[in-house]
């Protein structure tokens, strides 16, 4: 199943009043209720930062996201979309976490509301209330990266590849935005804006190009300043058919601010 869903599939099953579809605006609520797809629940994901992931901490992380997915309200039968103003991070960290849910009716929603918009499909401004079902699937800690496993990769290079998807400036160093500037050991940057073209993803062969480098044996990490950009990254490797990807959840926030862990 395709983690990307174009707007008109998405329109034709609103259309069709598919009962079994849960739509999550991913935007900040000021934006939402301005204007959003109809149906759509608002869970701004971008205040959800984690930059802990010592084993205490992701226990942690796991009974928070465990207890705000419960909130969107989804059964085994749900098909989950979540969308930003683009293609963009916020609904991409929304599909990596069903994923880790062990979620899989999942999807992003190409070009965001943005091509929504710009295609004239209908809007609603009214909140939308949330619809309370408990999660208990278990957890996917396949695609889930802490500290431990980054230094594991930097020792084992051969194998294992880390994808820095931050801007050039704040992989150099230039730009710092923790503690210390610079990247993790061996880090490949490819910046996930690569992955877009004004709102939509690119051409699954164009981005093929972009990750031509890297090879489906290889276990591969991505990796940001918080785990947002990097689950875009996470969702296109996964469209190209890469099995072995994790995301390392604490990323720059955690790596950067730790004097223990080495940078170049």
């Amino acid at each position: 199943m395709s983690l990307i869903i174009s707007t008109q599939k998405l329109f034709d099953l609103i259309l069709d009043n598919h009962k079994n579809i849960r739509i999550v605006d991913t935007r900040s609520f000021n934006e939402y209720i301005k204007g959003h797809i109809p149906g759509a629940i608002n869970i701004e994901l971008m205040q959800y930062h984690w930059n802990d992931t010592s084993k205490q901490g992701i226990n942690s992380f796991n009974r928070h996201m465990r207890h705000l997915f419960s909130n969107i309200g989804i059964t085994g039968k749900t098909f989950l979309i979540f969308y930003d103003n683009i293609s963009g991070p916020s609904a991409a960290r929304g599909v990596w976490l069903s994923l880790y849910f062990s979620h899989k009716k999942v999807a992003m929603l190409n070009g965001g509301f943005n091509s929504w918009k710009k295609e004239n499909k209908p809007i609603e401004t009214k909140t939308e209330s949330y619809s309370y079902f408990k999660i208990d699937n278990p957890i996917d800690e396949t695609i889930l990266a802490d500290f431990r496993t980054i230094l594991d990769s930097i020792r084992y290079k051969k194998k294992n590849q880390i994808i820095d998807s931050r801007s050039s400036k704040e992989y150099s160093g230039e730009q710092i935005r923790a503690l210390r500037g610079g990247h993790i050991p061996c880090a490949i940057n490819i910046e996930w804006k690569e992955n877009i073209f004004i709102d939509k993803f690119k051409s699954l062969d164009d981005i093929k190009k972009l990750y031509s480098r890297f090879s489906k044996t290889q276990d591969l990490i991505t990796y940001c300043q918080g785990g947002y950009r990097a689950a875009n990254t996470f969702v296109v490797l996964k469209e190209l058919g890469f099995d072995k990807v994790k995301m390392y959840l604490g990323s720059w926030n955690e790596w950067g601010n730790s004097y223990r862990l080495p940078i170049e």
